[in-house]
């Protein structure tokens, strides 16, 4: 490391508390997704933020319960959500915090074009390289779009963050102040697997081949699918999340990437979320890189690796095919994230195949997921004009260019028993 970005980085060090003194009122400050959010930082601005006034703090999937989450003191650090998780979804539900619909893939552009104010970067970074670089390796995301627009950038250095390829790297010289922290990351499991998802992922493993190429979304039946993977051959990833799943694939040797005709031996994601042993895996692995969001889930981006697998969950899904993922009726509780980019990416790739996954049902068998329409303000999430294949625990029902009567037909074919024939009336009456 040279002594010229190592005296930079040193006249740039400071506390937590002194960092925040770089927002304005009225600024918008931007985090990563998820392990990116920075805590020390988030932790001093809720301690302060009652000396601010009409501060927004915009995210998607806040993972931690910071203090500025307080429906007290909105009027002076509001967050705004562009996904809901567990930290925001009450206030999402209760209206004290904002949401901003969008497609995660777009994210950048709403920043470029000043759509979505970009006033400060707030982030966790890797320890700098000899060459005075920093890698935003847990949520690259949109985080490099604002980088690009912010008027001040605020890093939170910890040297549990892997240091990553791609297009993930801050030079010191763009910084405003760096603090230092040595927390262990934030850490996510893998979930327990039940008998109904199980079913699922061996329905859509039995649809994946050797060499294809895979993106998989978040929660336990897309999970349950790479289980039923561990035995493919030379398969490749291009994903928007990294997680312990995938790396379960690579330590089977079933994902090598050497069969993706775009970027081969590479598999390209764009935050991280998981466990320590997935955060060491990532620390300068060639076969790894980290791109912005607008990169890696572009349906025409993604569409170019041949034999494009996209799993996804959904919540509910209607006779014609339009998913409902991001709500419980009007009631909020995600957001559309990256499902709809890599459904129309997936189409779009030659040999592509999307799957949108769901118990057939809910409530011990109570209440279909499965309906003649869905529940009234729910959130479309996915198109019917994009949806392909359906899976549940008794099938798959293929979509892509079938009639409404067939959709429907398809669709009670894969519903639970008990509900089929109440889902038939229900489409006869329809006509």
């Amino acid at each position: 490391m040279t002594n010229n970005v190592r005296e930079i980085y040193q006249s740039k060090l400071v506390s937590a508390s002194q960092a925040i003194s770089h927002v304005r009122d009225g600024d918008c400050i931007i985090i990563p997704t998820g392990v990116g959010e920075p805590p020390q930082l988030l932790t001093a601005l809720s301690e302060q933020r009652r000396r601010f006034n009409d501060v927004c703090v915009a995210q998607i999937l806040a993972l931690r319960k910071y203090g500025y989450l307080d429906p007290a003191t909105v009027s002076h650090v509001r967050h705004v959500s562009m996904f809901y998780g567990p930290a925001s979804r009450p206030g999402g539900q209760a209206g004290w915090i904002d949401f901003i619909p969008n497609y995660f893939s777009e994210i950048p552009q709403l920043i470029e074009q000043n759509n979505i104010a970009a006033d400060v970067v707030f982030s966790m970074a890797s320890p700098m390289d000899e060459h005075g670089y920093f890698a935003l390796s847990l949520a690259t995301d949109y985080t490099m779009a604002a980088v690009a627009k912010a008027r001040t950038i605020v890093l939170e250095v910890n040297a549990n963050v892997p240091f990553t390829h791609g297009e993930c790297h801050v030079h010191v010289s763009q910084v405003s102040a760096l603090i230092e922290s040595s927390d262990p990351l934030f850490e996510v499991g893998m979930p327990v697997i039940n008998p109904v998802q199980a079913a699922i992922g061996k329905y859509v493993g039995e649809m994946i081949d050797d060499g294809a190429t895979l993106q998989i979304g978040f929660g336990a039946i897309p999970d349950a699918v790479v289980i039923q993977l561990a035995e493919k051959h030379d398969l490749g990833v291009h994903t928007e999340m990294i997680g312990d799943g995938i790396l379960a694939l690579v330590e089977a040797g079933a994902v090598t990437n050497r069969k993706k005709n775009f970027h081969p031996g590479k598999m390209l994601a764009t935050f991280a979320l998981g466990s320590q042993k997935l955060y060491r895996f990532m620390h300068h692995n060639p076969m790894l890189e980290m791109h912005p969001v607008s990169y890696t889930n572009d349906p025409a981006i993604a569409g170019l690796n041949d034999n494009l697998m996209s799993i996804n969950a959904t919540l509910q899904i209607d006779l014609l095919g339009q998913c409902g993922s991001e709500s419980l009726g009007g009631s909020p509780y995600s957001g559309t994230g990256g499902q709809s980019d890599f459904v129309r990416a997936a189409n779009r790739s030659k040999g592509g195949k999307s799957f949108i996954v769901l118990p057939s049902t809910a409530k011990n068998d109570s209440i279909s997921r499965i309906v003649p329409t869905l529940a009234d303000g729910t959130h479309i999430s996915t198109s019917k004009n994009d949806i392909n294949y359906v899976v549940t625990e008794f099938g798959v029902a293929q979509l892509r260019g079938k009639s409404n009567r067939q959709r429907a037909e398809e669709l009670i074919s894969i519903a639970h028993p008990n509900f089929r024939a109440e889902l038939r009336a229900a489409m006869n009456r329809r006509k």
